[in-house]
C-alpha cells in the first residue's frame, strides 16, 4: 500500500524557482505502480493498451542568433511506460528551453524525445507543430450520446464505485457515451482538474443515470489524471464490460493538458482538441 509519502520528492505544492538554464534533471517520475497496485493492475499483465496524449502550447527556446521560436508540441507517452511524468516537472522543464539555443527545430525535437523516455523509462514521441501550421490538433467533438443532461438528483461528490450499476435484465449493446462532468483535484496540491471522458463499450447495458452519478463522485477525489482513467477502467470491467475503452481528454494548466486513452479492443482516434482546451 503507498500514500503521499512516496511523492514527498516532488515539486508539486512548494515554492518554485523558475529556472534560466536548460536543465533535464527537473523532470520527475511517478512509478505507475503507486496507482495500479492498490486497484489490481499487474505491470506484466495491462488489461488495456493505451497512451497518454500531452500537448504543450507554451514551448519557447532560441535559435542560433538567439532568435525566439515558439510551437506547440504533441508527446505520446504508452502507457508500457513503468513512470508517467509528473506535470509540475514537465513545466519547468520546459520552461528551462526558453533560453536554451538550438540550430535547428528537429534537435529540439531530438533533446525532447531522450529526455522524456528517460524519466518514462520507454520511447516518448515528439511532434513539434509550427503555429502557423495546419498539423497541430484542431478543435473537434466527442461521438457518442452525451449523459450530462438528465433530469436527476446528486448528492454523492465522494468516489463510489458501489454507483455503477446495469440496466436491469440488460442486453448485451455497443454504446459511445461521455460526459463533460468530470472533475477531481490533484493527488499533491488539491487544485481542481476539469475533463470530459469517453465511453466506448460493448457489454451489458450501463444505467447512464448510475454512471453519470458515478463520474460526478470524482468530484473530490484526488489523482492524477491517468490515474483517473484506469480507476474508471476498472470499475467498468467489474460490473460486466467486456470490451471498454475509457478515453479523457483535459483542460490544460500552466500550458499542458494531458489526455489518457485506455482500451482493450480498439486503437485511438486522430487526436482533436475539445472547446475547452
Amino acid at each position: 500500500m503507498h500514500s503521499t509519502d512516496d511523492l514527498n520528492h516532488l515539486q508539486l505544492g512548494q515554492t518554485t524557482t523558475y529556472p534560466t538554464t536548460f536543465d533535464p534533471s527537473l523532470l520527475l517520475a511517478v512509478p505507475r505502480a503507486l496507482n495500479r497496485d492498490p486497484i489490481g493492475i499487474a505491470a506484466n499483465e495491462l488489461p488495456f493498451h493505451g497512451t497518454d496524449y500531452w500537448n504543450a502550447y507554451e514551448l519557447s527556446w532560441l535559435n542560433s542568433n538567439g532568435l525566439p521560436q515558439v510551437a506547440v508540441a504533441e508527446f505520446s507517452v504508452p502507457v508500457t511506460s513503468p513512470n508517467l511524468i509528473e506535470s509540475k516537472s514537465f513545466k519547468l522543464y520546459l520552461n528551462s528551453l526558453n533560453e536554451q539555443r538550438w540550430p535547428n527545430w528537429q534537435q529540439v525535437e531530438q533533446q525532447l524525445g531522450q529526455d522524456l523516455s528517460a524519466c518514462a523509462g520507454a520511447p516518448v514521441s515528439v511532434q513539434l507543430h509550427a503555429l502557423q501550421s495546419n498539423q497541430a490538433p484542431q478543435f473537434g467533438l466527442l461521438q457518442g450520446h452525451c449523459i450530462d443532461d438528465q433530469d436527476i438528483s446528486i448528492d454523492c461528490y465522494d468516489y463510489n464505485p458501489d454507483l455503477l450499476q446495469l440496466n436491469p435484465q440488460a442486453a448485451v449493446v455497443r454504446e459511445q457515451l461521455y460526459s463533460h462532468l468530470l472533475k477531481s483535484n490533484c493527488l499533491i496540491t488539491n487544485q481542481p482538474d476539469w475533463g470530459s471522458v469517453y465511453i466506448n463499450y460493448e457489454g451489458p447495458q450501463l444505467n447512464t443515470e448510475s454512471l453519470l452519478r458515478y463520474l460526478v463522485s470524482f468530484r473530490r477525489h484526488n489523482e492524477f489524471h491517468e490515474q483517473c482513467v484506469e480507476r474508471i477502467f476498472m470499475d467498468l470491467r467489474r460490473v460486466g464490460i467486456s470490451k471498454l475503452t475509457v478515453y479523457a481528454r483535459y483542460t490544460r494548466r500552466g500550458g499542458l493538458d494531458i489526455n489518457p486513452f485506455r482500451s482493450n479492443f480498439e486503437q485511438p482516434p486522430a487526436q482533436q482538441r475539445l472547446i475547452r482546451q
